[in-house]
């Protein structure tokens, strides 16, 4: 691999992490109802776990209110059971038709809870984003010690990655900054 492989396998990589930790915080529960909140629970369906979405429409009638309509009326029962078992904390009603999520508003001791496990997975993703750069930079160092590249190419090669990185967590902690700003005011 030379310099610009490694350059841009490490972006790729950082641009993944910034992808999954905003799946991640769209799944953070603020009080509004979204259909990202459901989005990690699986239903078992044929001994497979298989997302809601894919089992039904997902639709958002109300700010707090979230309907799940099955387009198999059999599968009422699994969905139900699967929100019941998952971490959200909701009690889903059924009538038959369509099952109904209320999403209740947040006390202030809930934000700050959502607000440190925000902020501890924008962390998560922080370290994520420097293991990739310390990745790179051994392939910088082990290129030079293999004399590929100069010991010049090989600072401005760490140069632009750190540029890289810091842009990376520049990116995360926005995305933290705007889901506590969320939770705080939701």
């Amino acid at each position: 691999m030379n310099i610009t492989e490694i350059l841009q396998t490490a972006e790729k990589k950082m641009g993944v992490s910034i992808e999954v930790l905003h799946r991640e915080l769209g799944a953070i529960r603020t009080g509004r109802a979204s259909t990202a909140i459901i989005e990690h629970v699986r239903v078992d369906y044929a001994g497979t776990p298989t997302p809601i979405h894919h089992l039904a429409n997902v639709s958002v009638p109300e700010s707090r209110m979230l309907y799940i309509q099955p387009w198999d009326r059999t599968m009422m029962g699994p969905i139900e059971k699967a929100i019941m078992k998952s971490d959200l904390g909701l009690t889903p009603s059924n009538d038959g038709q369509v099952i109904r999520l209320s999403i209740p508003p947040l006390s202030q001791e809930r934000r700050v809870e959502l607000t440190k496990m925000t902020h501890k997975r924008v962390e998560d993703d922080k370290v994520a984003i420097r293991n990739i750069r310390r990745e790179a930079q051994d392939h910088f160092k082990k290129l030079e010690k293999d004399k590929e590249i100069s010991q010049d190419e090989a600072k401005r090669a760490a140069d632009t990655l750190q540029k890289l990185t810091d842009n990376y967590i520049a990116k995360a902690d926005l995305l933290g900054k705007e889901k506590e700003a969320e939770l705080l005011n939701g």
